[in-house]
């Protein structure tokens, strides 16, 4: 409390009067800024994945090229489980290398984890399938070449996590629809 006195009156003020509709409002900023940045880093995610999708399903030239498309024969995990893996698990991801189920499997997360999060969508299940997917791929080339341990496939496992348990889908995503759905209501783990 401060005190104003003026001709022997003093009359008493909370000293924060205006104070918490500041701090409300600069705690909802950031709220809502937070909430942006994390669909924002669910929208580029997403593409990371549905790029690698088109990428190797067109051979659109960037990693696949066009004479390996999937459209066209190609084998989206031939290339690299067959040639560039390296490490303790190398025996294993060789063994199926081209594998037409390995090429499937492969190409529907790619397109399901990039689709659920552009859209919003089944945000734990996205998180989850994303992050087994990257997992894996850090397990193909142990150890890293950059680092004795840490690359950019355990980060964005991470990412998907926060994405997921922060229902980043809700922001300028199908979120909160996706979420009032029966079936999603009757099976929580579909959120």
């Amino acid at each position: 409390m401060t005190a104003a006195t003026h001709r022997n009156t003093t009359v008493t003020r909370p000293a924060a009067a205006t104070q918490p509709a500041t701090a409300v409002t600069a705690e909802t900023t950031v709220q809502k800024a937070t909430r942006y940045v994390l669909a924002g880093l669910r929208f580029a995610l997403g593409w990371v994945f549905l790029w690698a999708f088109l990428d190797k399903l067109f051979g659109l030239g960037r990693s696949t090229p066009a004479a390996n498309a999937w459209i066209d024969g190609g084998s989206p995990t031939k290339g690299f489980l067959g040639k560039a893996v390296s490490g303790p698990f190398e025996g294993f991801y060789h063994s199926f290398a081209g594998a037409a189920w390995a090429d499937t499997l492969f190409m529907i997360g790619l397109a399901g984890i990039g689709i659920a999060l552009i859209a919003g969508v089944g945000m734990r299940i996205a998180a989850v399938a994303g992050s087994l997917m990257l997992v894996l791929m850090w397990t193909a080339v142990l150890p890293p070449e950059n680092n004795p341990f840490m690359d950019d496939h355990l980060i964005y496992a991470g990412v998907l996590a926060v994405l997921a348990l922060t229902s980043a889908g809700n922001t300028l995503g199908l979120g909160r629809y996706w979420n009032s759905l029966p079936i999603v209501q009757k099976l929580p783990w579909l959120k």
